[in-house]
């Protein structure tokens, strides 16, 4: 199999109200993947408009995922950050792609069944073929990680699916052009560790998120830190103390992502919090989980409100990073278009 230079690939949906959900599963540990790797961070807005979005809405949506990629410590200098939508290549390459899939596999996408609900008939083409865009956004910079919760294996899945299926199909094409036994890598998925699933403040069974009609379900990333002591505070909780050991967490829904959160936030296990705070009330509790999230939370919300007064500055970081990425973009979709037969201006 053919040699790939590492590179992650990370992406969010501008669909509003960023929460703590969001930071903890995915933003907090794109800023750590910068680190150690090359990253494209993209705020696939294409994604968004599977649904009806308000267009006002929409562009400042946009410019608040990239606020918050900015406030939590992603340098747009040392890496790509942009949205999709500025870079035509991830809507060619999906309809390659559209071309390539089969109808069964898209039929086994469990998230299109979840979000189209009982009346199918009357969801959008897009959000059908969402996962072959996905596959898209990914492959188009030949990406050979991303980090995936665990509503996206399914479509990670789908995307290797897609990249094996192309090398198999333009093979002989793919090596007369120089390009060895592989053009498009098999995408490893980065799995995450504890708290990629944020739960609900008032319903620990519950995924936390911006469509549950009680604030306080959720920490937004813009709260300031009054409101963020206020909601952990009144989160719900059992009368029973937090136990000593992980075990005791099960069937304590609550209990279990009160702890996972304090777990993620500061960069421990869940085993080492309880070491700390087992057989303590959860008044006691919230108190330390207050004074962490605070700490780690209130710079993030601060730093997010002065960049969301400055859209401008926003609007340059996308349009440089959009520039950046066309450009790989361009090489990409040039080598497809050569392998699968398509004439272009040369």
């Amino acid at each position: 199999m053919a040699q790939f230079k590492e590179l992650v690939f990370s992406g969010v949906q501008p669909t509003g109200n960023l929460h703590l959900g969001n930071y903890l599963g995915a933003i907090k540990r794109f800023v750590a993947m910068q680190e150690s790797y090359d990253c494209i961070y993209c705020v696939v807005d294409m994604h968004a408009i599977t649904v009806p979005q308000n267009p006002a809405d929409l562009t400042r949506q946009i410019r608040e995922v990239t606020a918050a990629f900015l406030a939590a410590g992603i340098d747009p200098k040392r890496h790509i950050v942009f949205n999709q939508s500025q870079v035509p290549q991830h809507a060619e390459l999906a309809w390659v792609f559209n071309c390539v899939a089969r109808l069964g596999w898209l039929n086994r996408m469990t998230q299109f069944k979840d979000k189209a609900g009982k009346d199918r008939e009357n969801a959008s083409v897009g959000l059908y073929a969402y996962p072959n865009l996905m596959a898209a956004d990914i492959l188009l910079y030949r990406a050979t990680h991303v980090p995936v919760g665990e509503d996206q294996k399914q479509h990670l899945e789908l995307t290797r699916d897609i990249a094996q299926k192309f090398n198999n199909d333009w093979a002989e094409s793919i090596a007369a052009h120089g390009y060895g036994d592989a053009f498009f890598p098999l995408t490893e998925p980065m799995i995450h560790g504890p708290a990629t699933r944020v739960m609900s403040l008032r319903d620990g069974s519950k995924k936390m998120s911006k469509s549950d009609p009680s604030d306080y379900s959720r920490i937004n990333l813009t709260d300031d830190a009054d409101a963020i002591a206020q909601k952990i505070r009144k989160a719900k909780t059992d009368p029973e103390p937090l136990p000593s050991e992980v075990e005791g967490l099960k069937a304590r829904p609550e209990a279990e992502n009160l702890v996972a959160i304090y777990a993620a936030l500061m960069d421990v296990a869940p085993e080492e919090v309880l070491r700390e705070h087992g057989g303590a009330q959860f008044s006691g509790f919230k108190a330390a989980l207050v004074d962490v999230a605070v700490t780690k939370l209130a710079p993030v919300a601060s730093e997010m409100r002065r960049l969301m007064a400055d859209p401008g500055h926003i609007d340059a970081v996308l349009a440089d990073g959009s520039a950046r990425a066309r450009a790989l973009a361009s090489v990409t979709m040039d080598a497809v278009k050569d392998i699968v037969g398509f004439l272009r201006s040369r």
